[in-house]
């Protein structure tokens, strides 16, 4: 079996797998307040960002992959209307319910589906977009995940890919600092498990930055690759074009 890296640490793609999970089972209860925290907020603003560049309309089919507490799908849902249809997944079940929950107590009843993004279990050309926030840096095989989004899509579809990324290097002391010094503590404080949440800094630094992920996309077979930086950089929304 081939090793992957999980953080800064190289382990067996099972274990990865395994350890992803047990990160995401201990965040999920205190996930949206954490992300409130750790972000001032900013999560909220990232994600407005996202469902504008998206232009959902009234009768589209939509698939949420690392879906979680559902802000997305929600914010989908209420684009689509009653002739649409919005698919909220994730491969974590605790977060999946989690989200299910909310949006059942917003008044939204979804398709709610735990699936591995690597091996969507839907139909070629199926969506008009597919979107998938802070999910990809955490899965094993990324180029096989992209390459099943754009399995999915419809001709002329679309890939929103919303994710923390690299900052300039005027911004990286500072960032480093919040990231492993902050972050840590806060989830100790806040959420008891001070470990996820080095897990979750050291993860962003191991994920391909702005241009190495539009690379990653074209090769998926997406014909036109763009990104927006948010934040100076500490998120990209990286929107691919199924041709």
């Amino acid at each position: 079996m081939s090793s992957t890296h999980f953080g800064f640490e190289s382990v067996d793609e099972r274990e990865k797998a395994r350890r992803v999970k047990g990160v995401f089972d201990s965040v999920a209860p205190k996930y949206d307040l954490m992300n409130d925290l750790m972000s001032l907020g900013l999560h909220r603003a990232w994600k407005a960002y996202t469902v504008l560049a998206a232009n959902v309309r009234e009768g589209q089919q939509v698939l949420d992959i690392a879906g979680g507490t559902g802000d997305l799908a929600l914010a989908f849902a209420r684009k689509v209307g009653l002739t649409g249809q919005v698919v909220h997944t994730d491969i974590n079940e605790a977060m999946l319910r989690g989200g299910r929950d909310r949006l059942l107590d917003a008044g939204v009843a979804l398709p709610t589906l735990v699936c591995d993004a690597e091996k969507l279990p839907f139909a070629d050309n199926r969506f008009d977009l597919v979107s998938v926030a802070f999910g990809l840096r955490n899965m094993t095989h990324k180029d096989l995940a992209l390459a099943e989004m754009q399995r999915v899509l419809k001709p002329g579809g679309k890939l929103l890919v919303l994710e923390f990324s690299k900052v300039p290097r005027p911004m990286a002391k500072a960032y480093d600092w919040y990231s492993f010094k902050v972050l840590p503590r806060l989830g100790r404080l806040v959420a008891g498990d001070e470990h996820s949440y080095r897990y979750l800094a050291e993860s962003i630094r191991m994920h391909p930055g702005q241009e190495e992920l539009k690379a990653m996309m074209k090769k998926a077979g997406f014909g036109h690759v763009d990104y927006h930086n948010l934040t100076g950089g500490v998120v990209a929304l990286h929107v691919g074009i199924k041709c």
